[in-house]
């Protein structure tokens, strides 16, 4: 009887102790909801000020100086990560913002890593743009040596109050200058979460949102900036005429005719059914506010006015849908990034959320790489390969083989161009006299970097990893990944060689020590501590689809429903969506497409592909250059041989994803590298003399 006493009052002063805790969470909820309503961002609630106190700080930079780095910069998100156009050795990193669980920081320092030094410095300049993050970048098209940035977005720093920007800038990277540019005319309203790309002496913008307090808008609105006679323009398209819907994080690649957009995120309105109450009985409809990952592609054509039109006529613009690519990453995802890279679009990463209930989101995260071929329209998975072990060639045979083949090549069609400029008869191109030397610049020995650490694996699972490409090689930089209540910001840099894909090396990385977090976040893990005997059913009428209005979410929630921050995933698609898709797949063409161009072989590099084919690449020049009236004459021998190059070069690289997979094949067969005996001049010369067995 004691024993069930002394049980009875433990359980008592339990359910007390209990009582008084959910009393204290209780308080502690309504207090941190009130001061949401009342504002307890007001002690920076006027951004305005808080800019223009940015501003002051930052004129009392006197010029543009740049400084080495002891570290690379500050972990960051929603930043823009660009390889220079003007210097083929250096990334430009600008802007992002970073969230410790309870602070927002925003940034606008340009940093430049030195690709080829290993080295970080970082640049103060006094009119450069004030802090953003979720802005826009992209280099001119003709004026190819310049960066181009628009709007963004900065926040209170507990990210109760938003400011959109709308202002334009134009950075030279070689002399490191911004330049505020300032427009006649419309120009595109404030927004973040746009894209930008270029086509010919164009800057082009679309998409995006514009944040209020209560909501979120997705625009799909087009500008084109016309970088010769400082216009914006917003042409007025049809209204039959189809076009992408609103959206924000998507892809935008510029193309030799336009543009070519693909995929984004947006939040559509949709009717659900209310919850039932108490009795059985429906309580009708609302609307809610949807997530929807865009897997539908689109082309703009775009067709320049005549030469002798007024200034300020607008080009002619049309968007053509194109049908979903085919091999389409699965299941859909968002914040998966993607760069440029010769005619096809490099995506990295992503997420994938399946929106289960208010109180728990089950994510799924990809560090999956794809190339996706434009012009063909579909998506090839790429994969890290060990780097096959060299067959030993004994250095004279190496000597008189490869290298004395690529050698006589050369001084062939140095010949034959020689007697073009002299007006000589390709028969007489034997007699030319050539120095090999000629026109040859020196070398530089390269500077010796640190060792980096090389891994046979992708960098760890990420969405919104920031993109770029220098000289065949991809750099990925940064990402966000999510675990529990805690937002991760990867501090990282990585290089893989898109020629070799033999590794991903890591340049450096960084642990996320940043984060603070809420005391609201130790209350969950409190209760998720308790026992499962004390939780108490609830009523059944709760309706469990209830969405918080934007402005009282916390900042972490709001990410969610944005853009750049987070992205939800959703595989939910029209009937109509769907049945294009399922004719997409149907119609697109995966075999190689037969252009009577020579064609790569497996394992064969981009020089031995010229070396072996450089004949057919002179007679395709001559043709090409002659189709535009061009004589071949009025281009110099180095102008004619690097133009020929870049012709096999483009070739190579369209045939990569497919030439790759037969190489995997013949591996997995045990087969090695194939060489041809016509290839091997006198080696393979003499009937069954020197044949392999």
């Amino acid at each position: 009887m004691a024993k069930d006493k002394k049980a009875n009052a433990g359980k008592k002063a339990k359910l007390a102790e209990k009582k008084q805790k959910q009393e204290k969470k209780a308080q502690k909820k309504e207090k941190a909801k009130a001061s949401k309503l009342d504002g307890s961002d007001a002690e920076d609630v006027d951004l305005d000020a808080v800019l223009a106190e940015y501003k002051k700080a930052q004129e009392e930079f006197v010029k543009v100086t740049e400084t080495v780095s002891e570290e690379p910069p500050k972990a960051r998100s929603s930043s823009t990560f660009l390889a220079s156009p003007s210097n083929s050795n250096q990334l430009l990193l600008f802007g992002g913002e970073t969230w410790n669980g309870a602070l927002a920081s925003f940034y606008n320092d340009l940093n430049i890593y030195y690709t080829d030094r290993d080295e970080w410095h970082c640049v103060t300049s006094p009119n450069a743009p004030l802090p953003r993050s979720g802005h826009a970048w992209c280099r001119g098209g003709n004026q190819k040596d310049s960066v181009f940035l628009f709007g963004g977005e900065f926040s209170s720093p507990k990210q109760g109050t938003f400011y959109h920007y709308n202002d334009f800038w134009r950075l030279e990277p070689g002399s490191r200058e911004w330049t505020r540019i300032e427009v006649k005319g419309k120009s595109p309203p404030a927004r973040s979460g746009h894209r930008m790309t270029y086509y010919k002496n164009y800057i082009i913008l679309f998409g995006g949102f514009q944040d209020t307090s209560n909501q979120t808008k997705y625009l799909n609105d087009l500008w084109l900036y016309d970088t010769q006679n400082f216009f914006w323009h917003s042409p007025t398209l049809p209204q039959a005429q189809l076009k992408p819907d609103a959206r924000s994080s998507f892809t935008f690649l510029p193309h030799e005719q336009g543009a070519v957009l693909f995929g984004g995120y947006s939040r559509v309105k949709t009717t659900v059914s209310a919850n039932k109450s108490a009795k059985g009985a429906s309580q009708g409809q609302r609307n809610i506010m949807k997530p929807l990952v865009h897997e539908d592609c689109f082309f703009l054509r775009i067709t320049q006015p005549a030469a002798d039109s007024p200034p300020n006529t607008p080009p002619n613009v049309r968007w053509e849908k194109r049908k979903k690519p085919a091999n389409t990453p699965n299941p859909s995802r968002a914040g998966a990034t993607m760069a440029y890279h010769r005619g096809r679009g490099l995506l990295f990463g992503g997420v994938h959320d399946v929106e289960q209930s208010e109180e728990g989101m089950e994510s799924e995260f990809f560090n999956q790489l794809y190339a996706w071929n434009i012009e063909r329209n579909r998506f090839f998975p790429l994969a890290l390969r060990k780097a096959r072990t060299q067959k030993k060639v004994p250095p004279q045979e190496q000597r008189v083989g490869r290298r004395g083949r690529a050698q006589a090549n050369e001084e062939e069609l140095l010949k034959q161009l020689a007697a073009l400029q002299a007006g000589s008869s390709l028969d007489d191109a034997d007699d030319m006299e050539v120095d090999l030397k000629a026109g040859q610049e020196p070398e530089e020995p390269e500077k010796p970097v640190r060792d980096m650490p090389v891994s046979m694996e992708f960098p760890h699972p990420r969405f919104n990893a920031q993109l770029a490409v220098q000289d065949d090689v991809l750099y990925i930089y940064g990402g966000t990944y999510e675990a529990k209540d805690r937002e991760y910001t990867f501090d990282d840099l990585y290089a893989i060689d898109l020629g070799k894909m033999d590794g991903c090396k890591q340049i450096f990385k960084r642990e996320d020590d940043t984060w603070v977090g809420s005391d609201d976040e130790d209350e969950d893990e409190d209760e998720e501590d308790e026992d499962e005997d004390d939780e108490e059913d609830e009523e059944g009428d709760i309706d469990m689809s209830y969405e918080e209005p934007e402005a009282l979410l916390s900042p972490s929630k709001r990410k969610k429903k944005q853009i750049d921050e987070v992205s939800i995933a959703d595989t939910t698609t029209t009937a109509e969506s769907s049945t294009w898709d399922a004719m997409s797949e149907a119609d697109t063409v995966t075999t190689t497409v037969d252009d009577g161009l020579p064609h790569p072989r497996p394992f064969e590099s981009r020089r031995d592909f010229f070396n072996r084919t450089s004949n057919e690449w002179q007679e395709i020049l001559m043709t090409n250059l002659r189709w535009k009236n061009i004589p071949p004459e009025s281009l110099t021998i180095k102008e004619i041989k690097t133009k020929a190059f870049e012709l096999s070069e483009e070739k190579w690289w369209d045939c990569r994803e497919e030439i790759t997979a037969l190489e995997d094949e013949q591996e997995a067969a045990g087969i090695g590298e194939v060489v041809s005996l016509a290839d091997k001049g006198d080696s393979g010369a003499g009937g069954g003399v020197g044949r392999r067995r």
